[in-house]
């Protein structure tokens, strides 16, 4: 049925065809290859946007430790300041019932007067 020409156009043929399909992978590159690199390519960039977003979390929260660390600051220094005033104010009002009082005179001021004086 099939005789030794037939046999060696096949081979012929196959062989070629091989050659062909090698000449087409090395030249885009092979796909087996391509699809490997691909998945690795995947893997590393979703690395490093984890790595990225890790970062960027960790940033944000240090920022956000240092704001906090900045307010508490302030809102004692402004405490801190509040009450230097609260004290001087008490020592003024101190000192004006001391003259008052060595003059034989009395103070007008209530302890409405006083409280209105210290919260403004």
């Amino acid at each position: 049925m099939f005789g030794l020409l037939d046999a060696l156009k096949m081979g012929a043929g196959m062989a070629a065809g091989l050659v062909l399909y090698h000449l087409y992978a090395v030249s885009i590159g092979y796909p087996s290859a391509a699809r490997q690199a691909r998945a690795g390519y995947v893997l590393m960039s979703e690395k490093t946007a984890a790595e990225a977003r890790a970062a960027e979390m960790e940033r944000q929260r240090n920022a956000a430790a240092g704001a906090g660390e900045e307010h508490r600051r302030r809102l004692e220094a402004a405490k801190a300041a509040e009450q230097a005033a609260r004290d001087t104010l008490e020592n003024e009002i101190r000192s004006y019932e001391f003259e008052l009082s060595q003059t034989n005179r009395a103070c007008a001021i209530t302890a409405a007067d006083r409280d209105w004086l210290l919260r403004h």
